[in-house]
């Protein structure tokens, strides 16, 4: 072989030209130098801003111990008033009322012996049982009955006398009508009023006096002897014949009066004497 020959170059294998450039890459990668790491005391460049300084927060307080919790709540007792009794959880406190304070009752007053004279001596009660009263009850005379009845008898004499005048006057039946509801209504009187003068009744107690009257339709008035301002006694035609009277009670409230019909002379005399004596002494707001 001479010198003018000229080798023959390697034939180039191109896969290996990428893996060469990727060596090359690495080799001047480490070949540069390394940046020194910047220390914060070192002062900052003079056309470099200056970061602010990081603020410090200060520390949260701890919190405070939280009990554990319990099954049911804790509730306060409630507040009790007196006169009040403690209700069951969830109920409001139910008040007791207190009883009143009432004076002491007084001693009854004393009522006349005539009082009882020539009168009834049962009084007659409900079936289902009156009002409970602490006191005597006086009653009236049986001579209220016969005198009611008389009464009664010639109202129908003359109820029956005028309806035959009249009807033989008009010649027509219609007096006859009126006249027997007036007959009826008077005979249905008469029967149940021995019944009704038995169920009247007063009582004088220590600070008034009750009157009672009704059997079916019970009515019971106690009148205040300090509030009575007139007591009146009446006659009519046959009280005088039969020897009874009738005592009416006068109050301020005309709603409040009382009349005792069927009392003698002489309790009728007797009652009221007794009703102004106390009355002057226990007269109130008069």
């Amino acid at each position: 072989m001479t010198a003018s020959q000229t080798p023959p170059l390697p034939e180039q294998n191109p896969s290996s030209e990428p893996a060469t450039r990727r060596e090359a890459a690495e080799r001047a990668a480490q070949e540069q130098p390394q940046q020194p790491a910047s220390d914060p005391s070192a002062e900052p460049a003079p056309d470099q801003p200056v970061p602010p300084a990081p603020q410090q927060v200060p520390p949260r307080p701890p919190a405070p111990p939280q009990a554990p919790p319990s099954a049911e709540p804790q509730h306060s007792p409630p507040h009790v008033a007196p006169g009040q009794e403690p209700a069951p959880h969830g109920e409001p406190a139910q008040s007791v009322p207190s009883a009143p304070d009432f004076p002491p009752a007084g001693d009854p007053i004393a009522a006349p012996e005539s009082l009882d004279e020539e009168t009834y001596t049962a009084l007659r009660e409900p079936r289902a049982g009156g009002l409970q009263l602490d006191g005597t009850w006086h009653q009236i005379s049986p001579k209220y009955v016969v005198s009611q009845v008389v009464q009664s008898v010639a109202l129908v004499v003359f109820v029956v006398a005028a309806a035959v005048v009249v009807s033989l006057i008009s010649e027509q039946p219609w007096p006859w009508i009126a006249a027997g509801v007036i007959v009826i209504v008077q005979v249905v009187g008469l029967i149940i009023l021995p019944r009704q003068a038995r169920a009247l009744g007063y009582m004088l107690r220590a600070d008034d006096i009750v009157f009672r009257r009704g059997i079916l339709w019970q009515r019971v008035v106690a009148v205040p002897y300090g509030r009575m301002q007139l007591i009146d006694i009446t006659h009519g035609p046959l009280d005088r014949v039969f020897g009874i009277a009738k005592l009416k009670m006068v109050t301020a409230a005309a709603s409040t009066g009382v009349e005792i019909p069927g009392l003698t002379d002489t309790a009728a005399e007797a009652l009221r004497d007794t009703l102004i004596d106390v009355a002057e002494t226990r007269r109130t707001g008069l």
